[in-house]
């Protein structure tokens, strides 16, 4: 072995020792629980265990393809995460951007500080505020409907043609401060030069923004996007099991309150692994295509 090579593997020594306990932890509670997706294929019994539980094999998997409910909760899911794509995803670079443009410092700081705030409240906190907030007897939003426009108060939280945006309105003011955090350190790392040299060409702020900060932004989008995208498949059990309510199940009900009626409540392990399982192979399918539509349009991906 060379000199150089092994004057380089002992530089790298530190690095693989600091790696060594998040790779024994990801190998302990990520890979070694994978060999429970058997029970998929299985009808589970807890007394019997994974290995005495009898082979049905694509039984759970036909069964729940055909159930009405689950085509329900899986239109829900990829609605929802559809508007949290179109609306939480933007959300984050536009603030990013409005807050860069502001001039004084300290104020800019403020800002940012407070915009990260709600990130660390809880679901159940967030969710205690909303449905405070827009109640019909005591909320603030209704006081004001009333007080400006001298209607009855409505109850927000049980009309179907509302619930959705109020979930992914919450998601926006609880996230968008912390979610920004990688958009404010592209911009900040942006040379300042190219700015100066553009005022000196004649662009505006506008023109600046378009062919400078985006540009150097895109990667950053590129990356977060993707993620979004294998996501698209799951949403945060916490916000919806929450905020909804027996009135609104029918478009709030989402994949993972499913999973946990059908899972925990009735106690059927089985049907409820073969949906998860076939929900994580969807958001891995949709991540390589993404990933491949992105290499192909802006030459950038994930690997």
């Amino acid at each position: 072995m060379r000199t150089g090579t092994v004057t380089r593997i002992k530089k790298t020594i530190p690095l693989y020792v600091l790696l060594a306990p998040a790779v024994v932890a990801l190998f302990l509670f990520n890979y070694i629980p994978m060999y429970g997706v058997i029970i998929a294929f299985q009808d589970y019994s807890v007394f019997k265990g994974v290995m005495g539980s009898d082979w049905v094999g694509w039984k759970h998997f036909f069964y729940f393809l055909h159930d009405r409910t689950f085509w329900v909760v899986m239109k829900n899911t990829l609605i929802i995460n559809l508007y949290d794509l179109l609306f939480g995803f933007t959300a984050p670079i536009v603030f990013a951007l409005l807050v860069s443009e502001l001039y004084q410092q300290k104020f800019k700081k403020l800002v940012q500080t407070i915009s990260y705030l709600p990130h660390f409240l809880s679901w159940v906190v967030v969710s205690g505020i909303v449905i405070q907030i827009l109640s019909p007897t005591e909320g603030l939003f209704n006081k004001l409907l009333v007080w400006l426009f001298q209607i009855e108060p409505i109850h927000f939280m049980v009309k179907e043609s509302a619930f959705r945006s109020i979930l992914v309105l919450a998601d926006i003011w609880k996230g968008v401060g912390w979610s920004a955090i990688l958009y404010f350190a592209v911009i900040v790392g942006i040379d300042k030069t190219l700015y100066e040299a553009a005022w000196m060409d004649g662009s505006n702020r506008v023109r600046q923004l378009f062919h400078i900060t985006l540009p150097h932004m895109m990667p950053m989008i590129v990356l977060l996007l993707l993620l979004r995208l294998a996501n698209m498949f799951g949403i945060g059990f916490e916000r919806v099991f929450l905020l909804q309510n027996p009135m609104v199940y029918e478009v709030s009900d989402v994949i993972s309150t499913y999973i946990y009626r059908i899972g925990l409540e009735k106690a059927q392990y089985s049907m409820t692994t073969a949906v998860g399982l076939t929900q994580s192979v969807l958001g891995f399918l949709l991540l390589v295509a993404s990933n491949r539509a992105a290499k192909k349009t802006v030459g950038l991906g994930l690997y």
